[in-house]
């Protein structure tokens, strides 16, 4: 069964940090993954980020709020929620899951074996409270 995944942001944070204005420090995103028959799960996350460097580092290109675009912040989200690829994994076994959940719906059942709930008809009982 073939998948075929999209990604949308769902959600900025953003703060002054250092000289950099409305810096977006978290990301809210969903990962979609639709199969062939159109049946849809959906993995639903959230990913933080720093415009000050870590010692060492050199300080990335600073994009303006207002430059941003959904493809640069899906690439920051996604170098980082699949930095050794074993996160892209799990994401995309738990939308397969979603999927395969749905294809496969199955009911809840009572068990035989338990007594039937009837409800009564009788007013409640008033405890003198």
């Amino acid at each position: 069964m073939a998948i075929t995944y999209t990604w949308e942001v769902t959600g900025l944070k953003k703060r002054n940090e250092g000289d950099n204005v409305n810096a977006v420090v978290k990301v809210h995103w969903d990962k979609r993954g639709t199969d062939e028959a159109g049946v849809t799960g959906i993995y639903s996350g959230r990913t933080s980020f720093t415009t000050i460097p870590e010692e060492g580092e050199s300080a990335a290109e600073f994009i303006q709020f207002g430059d941003l675009t959904e493809t640069v912040v899906l690439n920051w989200v996604k170098a980082i929620a699949d930095d050794d690829g074993s996160n892209e994994h799990y994401i995309n076994s738990q939308i397969k899951t979603q999927i395969d959940d749905t294809i496969a719906a199955v009911d809840a059942a009572t068990m035989p074996w338990a007594p039937v709930d009837e409800e009564s008809e009788s007013p409640p009982v008033d405890m003198g409270e």
